[in-house]
């Protein structure tokens, strides 16, 4: 996946994702959130594109002293291709340069794949949100400090 493109999401990319929102991607937010995050000050959005269409977002929200991972979401016929990788270590960078001290996330304690991602870019687990999820399932803490 060589040809992956990152670049700050629009308003224009959100349209293009939301009629493909619930079909293509796993359906953590309503797509009325995911317009009033990119709406929001506090709030960067980034899109991966490969051959002028979107196969992955990722956002984060800035705090007073941290960051926190909102979402990375791949198209699913595109992931275990490296695109979740691209949009994390682009979150990380983008992040870096805000001069806060740590980013962080919550990751379901079910979802192995993207806890291997965090780890392998030196997320530490620091504990657990119990029913986090739809007040059913755990949720992994994990941090990474810069």
């Amino acid at each position: 996946m060589n040809n992956i493109q990152i670049f700050t999401m629009s308003l224009s990319d959100f349209y293009e994702i939301e009629p493909i929102y619930n079909s293509e991607f796993d359906d953590f937010w309503e797509t009325s959130i995911l317009k009033a995050e990119l709406e929001n000050t506090n709030s960067k959005y980034i899109i991966a594109r490969l051959d002028n269409q979107i196969v992955g977002f990722a956002g984060i929200w800035i705090s007073v002293d941290d960051i926190h991972i909102t979402n990375i979401a791949v198209k699913k016929s595109y992931r275990n291709n490296g695109i979740g990788s691209i949009l994390l270590e682009n979150l990380i960078i983008m992040s870096k340069k805000l001069n806060k001290s740590s980013l962080t996330l919550e990751v379901n304690t079910k979802n192995i794949y993207a806890q291997k991602l965090y780890l392998k870019f030196g997320f530490k687990n620091l504990g657990i949100r119990k029913k986090y999820y739809n007040g059913t399932e755990d949720a992994y803490i994990m941090t990474l400090y810069f």
